[in-house]
């Protein structure tokens, strides 16, 4: 594979150009490119990806709006519409915005109606699981069901369970159950949310990117606790460390196909790996990774987020030299 030295940027369509063609169309205010991407997608990993993606670009939007009222009965308008839903409730909480509270119970109103639309679709369950993380107290008796190991805290576990159901180890409701985790609050959660993904990697099999899920989890503790202090890059080359980003590459990364990969998988593992002074390794998912950067986690590293593409190609960088050294006969 050719070598990508240009400078990287983040898109969100990553190598997707179909959904960046759909994309492009919704931004314009049109939802017939989306509605046939839509019903070409035929495998769940990348039905839960598009979605997601395309429900970011159309929040601020009535696209979607639109297209429901065309064809009220379509089960793919059904879902965007609570996908859509979802990411205003959560924009809203984070901005904190008065209207929260409103949209929450809106948005759960739309996954509820598309889990109805759409019965065999994770996503509704997934929508349902990331609205959880706006009761960070647990009121909602969905979100402190027993966790199926007792080491494990309450939580919305009915909820991970049913979009297991329709797609096991799908990789964003994992995602969404740390961000539960994380919304409880205090050092002693981040804790739980460590064990809570290092006990999701052992049950996944092979290729999984549930194996991405502790190094996700230590770029979050780094994030809470580095104050951006240089002496904390010890947080990297620690043991657990390391074989968490070693563990990854082997079980994740050396069993999938390049189209299968998460761009946000690939970039925490690459900065794991540089990290934790696997610049051989490393070097593999830069090369995997080519032009398509994301900010999370590079950003992390330094106080400028502007800076961030500038760390992702120093590393990158470093970790080609020591692997073309490495392979040049002296």
């Amino acid at each position: 594979m050719a070598r990508e030295g240009a400078r990287p940027s983040y898109d969100p369509a990553g190598p997707d150009h179909a959904l960046r063609t759909a994309l492009q169309d919704l931004r314009t205010g049109r939802w017939m490119a989306m509605r046939t991407l839509l019903a070409d997608t035929r495998q769940w990993w990348q039905w839960t990806q598009r979605t997601q993606v395309l429900a970011a670009a159309a929040a601020g939007t009535d696209v979607v709006r639109a297209w429901l009222a065309e064809e009220p009965g379509s089960g793919p308008a059904t879902v965007m519409h609570a996908r859509v839903c979802v990411e205003r409730a959560l924009r809203a909480q984070r901005e904190r915005h008065r209207r929260t509270h409103e949209l929450w119970i809106e948005a759960w109103d739309a996954a509820q109606s598309a889990c109805h639309a759409a019965p065999q679709d994770p996503v509704p369950w997934v929508c349902l699981l990331a609205l959880a993380q706006l009761d960070p107290e647990q009121r909602w008796e969905e979100h402190r069901a027993a966790a199926p190991d007792p080491m494990l805290p309450p939580g919305p576990w009915g909820l991970l369970a049913e979009a297991g159901r329709r797609d096991p180890y799908n990789r964003e409701a994992h995602h969404r159950m740390l961000q539960f985790l994380y919304a409880r609050g205090g050092s002693g959660r981040l804790a739980e949310a460590a064990g809570y993904a290092q006990w999701a990697a052992g049950q996944a099999p092979p290729g999984s990117a549930l194996h991405v899920l502790p190094v996700y989890v230590r770029v979050e503790r780094y994030r809470r606790d580095s104050g951006h202090d240089a002496a904390l890059d010890l947080h990297w080359v620690a043991e657990d460390a390391t074989r968490e980003a070693h563990r990854a590459l082997r079980s994740w990364f050396e069993h999938t196909h390049r189209a299968e990969r998460s761009v946000p998988d690939l970039n925490h593992l690459a900065h794991a790996l540089w990290g934790s002074l696997q610049f051989q390794d490393a070097a593999r998912v830069f090369d995997a990774i080519g032009p398509y950067f994301t900010p999370p986690p590079w950003m992390y590293r330094t106080p400028d987020r502007d800076r961030a593409v500038e760390i992702f190609v120093q590393a990158r960088d470093r970790c080609r030299a020591a692997a073309d050294g490495f392979s040049t006969p002296r």
